[in-house]
């Protein structure tokens, strides 16, 4: 039996990891929530931000939080780029292509970082990823404390964008009603590329948030896009504040999963989650629309 202290340390960190979830699936629930597409390449993206803050680190000695501000730019362009020139074009035929193009986009990334960077994994040596901040009698994580409130600026900048700016209007009128936004005047197409490219900036920052404290190989995305996509369906497909609530929620169920079964069992609790929402709640914890 575990002390209380150490139950609440695990369940504190596990709040601030999923902080980081959060991040990874707020840009999978924008993309979803406005252009109505499943983003099988979102996984794939992640491992380009990581390889980013990995590059900039080894070539520039950034530091992998300032690596953000190098990386979020650029996969605000790699993002726009996919979605205005492949993705968007590729979405006039049936819905089953636009599944088809991002998976075939995952493929093509993964192969083409295996190609660069071979399968060697990469890490980033930081002095303060094994450093802790006292709490009281509770221990933390410092690059999780850390984490926990750049997603938290992260999301409120999030909001603000969609709620307090021109272009944030505009999106919103395009994910309600993108005919009545066409006759309007809005530029549909333009408007879901930016939308692509700023799920792809959350990715960045999530990169530069993970890289301290963890490695990257070209198929490290696939694990985080696998809970992503398990975090989406909790909050509710399309959700933004699902998706916040939903990440938070999924690191303490890990977290408290990994104390009590092992680390190798600790995603258990999360499929768990993910299997009893499909069966007794499909729109998710926010119930947003499918």
């Amino acid at each position: 039996m575990y002390s209380p202290i150490i139950v609440a340390e695990a369940l504190i960190n596990g709040l601030m990891l999923g902080a980081v979830y959060a991040l990874v699936a707020l840009g999978l629930t924008l993309i979803y929530g406005v252009l109505h597409i499943v983003n099988f390449a979102h996984g794939a993206l992640l491992t380009v931000a990581m390889f980013g803050v990995w590059i900039c680190s080894a070539t520039l000695g950034l530091d992998p939080y300032l690596s953000i501000l190098v990386v979020g730019p650029v996969m605000f362009g790699i993002g726009y780029s996919l979605q205005r020139y492949i993705i968007g074009p590729a979405s006039h035929g049936s819905d089953n292509n636009i599944l088809l193009v991002t998976l075939g986009l995952s493929i093509v990334i993964e192969n083409v970082l295996l190609a660069v960077f071979q399968s060697d994994t990469r890490t980033i040596s930081t002095d303060y990823a094994f450093e802790v901040i006292e709490a009281g009698p509770l221990l933390l994580s410092y690059p999780r404390v850390i984490g926990l409130g750049v997603a938290i600026v992260t999301a409120i900048a999030l909001w603000i964008v969609l709620n307090q700016t021109r272009i944030g209007r505009a999106i919103r009128a395009v994910a309600k009603e993108k005919t009545g936004a066409s006759l309007s005047g809005i530029d549909v197409p333009k408007i879901y590329a930016i939308t692509f490219a700023l799920g792809c900036t959350c990715l960045a920052v999530a990169a530069g948030l993970l890289m301290p404290t963890f490695y990257v190989n070209p198929r490290t995305g696939a694990a985080f896009v696998l809970v992503a996509f398990t975090i989406v369906v909790l909050g509710g497909m399309g959700s933004i504040t699902g998706a916040l609530v939903g990440g938070l929620l999924i690191g303490v169920v890990e977290s408290a999963s990994s104390l009590y079964l092992g680390d190798s069992l600790g995603q258990i609790g999360i499929f768990l989650i993910f299997i009893l929402v499909l069966l007794f709640k499909p729109t998710g914890l926010f119930g947003a629309r499918q």
